[in-house]
């Protein structure tokens, strides 16, 4: 296509009604943790006409991110943060809205009608509607899932008031599979077609703003910004393509970023590392949260160093962690030792405790 899409379908600006009972059912267990938004006007959310009550059509366009190679083996270096295959490149938000923009404008004109345009930005359940629209179907990992691309699709939809022929729903194709719910690390599928987000890595590493629950810290292994392995299990992937588009593409700095050197950044350098990444919204506190469990993970000794001088940064988020990773890496003597330098002039109750809980594992 000229915009850059690799795949387009048409569908009713309405979804079929499982689609708010499941959404209904998610929110009521908990599962979508502390993003309260989700909870929020439910009925909107599955409900696109909702959003604009003058829409009648669905333009579901989809954008190719394949990755070069199986993301997981990025896991294998202990010494390397592993970043979500969708945030390696440009933000695709920032990429997919330009493209939306244009050719939202080329409809408008050509057409004489109304057009509005979703980038993952409003409450718009943009998987449903892309398997409406017969791109894909939502997989057991809840994700989209395409015969040509496998999981690896971005979605960008544009609604209109014109009366649009809808294309046929697309099937579900998985099947008996279930490889997408064993590869988890931190049993986040309980079910086919079910997500905790509370114990999803993408949610805990991107979404959550406050302390990562000390149960899930290992099984979070390297990766400091999200997590690909249900969708990297995915066999439709035999079919997955290399992403052509360049600002998909993994950044050279992204590729095997060291934890040694991340860890040491300070907010300005965070910034300027992340221009125009997804992970620049996040923030330098958070980032760095996630990049210490990774140092805690390592098994890298030579990494405590690393750990130790942050025990005293501005952030509490930091420090805690930054405990946490020297409790992992030194041995029981080094550590007390250590707890009983900083722990007395600690003033935050978190880190407090994760000095106290270190101590605690030392001695038992």
């Amino acid at each position: 296509m000229a915009e850059g899409f690799d795949v387009v379908g048409f569908t009713r600006a309405a979804l079929p009604a499982p689609v708010a009972e499941r959404l209904q059912e998610f929110i009521a267990l908990g599962h979508h943790g502390d993003m309260g938004w989700m909870a929020s006007h439910p009925e909107r959310r599955s409900a696109p006409d909702s959003l604009w009550p003058e829409a009648k059509s669905a333009i579901v366009l989809g954008a190719n991110y394949g990755p070069a190679e199986d993301p997981r083996l990025r896991q294998e270096q202990r010494n390397e943060g592993a970043i979500s295959v969708y945030a390696q490149g440009d933000d695709y938000h920032d990429v997919l809205k330009k493209r939306l923009r244009r050719l939202s404008a080329f409809i408008a004109t050509s057409f004489c009608c109304e057009v509005k345009l979703f980038v993952d930005t409003a409450p718009l359940m943009e998987k449903p509607l892309a398997m409406s629209a017969g791109l894909g179907w939502q997989g057991k990992h809840t994700n989209l899932v395409s015969r040509n691309f496998g999981s690896w699709l971005f979605l960008g939809v544009i609604l209109t008031d014109l009366e649009l022929a809808p294309d046929r729903a697309h099937d579900d194709r998985c099947g008996a599979c279930t490889a997408c719910l064993s590869a988890c690390p931190t049993n986040a599928l309980p079910a086919p077609y079910q997500i905790d987000a509370r114990r999803c890595i993408s949610y805990l590493t991107i979404e959550h703003k406050g302390h990562i629950p000390a149960l899930l810290r290992p099984a979070i292994g390297n990766r400091i910004y999200g997590c690909d392995d249900c969708l990297a299990a995915c066999p439709w992937n035999k079919f997955a393509q290399t992403a052509k588009e360049v600002r998909f593409q993994a950044r050279g700095e992204l590729m095997h970023p060291a934890l040694a050197d991340l860890v040491r950044l300070t907010d300005a350098e965070f910034r300027t590392v992340f221009r125009a990444s997804p992970i620049k919204r996040i923030g330098r506190n958070r980032f760095v949260r996630n990049v210490l469990i990774a140092i805690g993970n390592s098994q890298q000794r030579a990494l405590a160093a690393s750990a130790l001088a942050l025990v005293k940064d501005p952030s509490a988020l930091v420090r805690a962690m930054a405990v946490w990773a020297l409790s992992r890496l030194v041995s029981s003597d080094q550590f007390t030792a250590l707890a009983h330098t900083h722990l007395a002039a600690e003033v935050n109750p978190d880190v407090a405790s994760e000095w106290q809980a270190g101590v605690d594992r030392g001695t038992t």
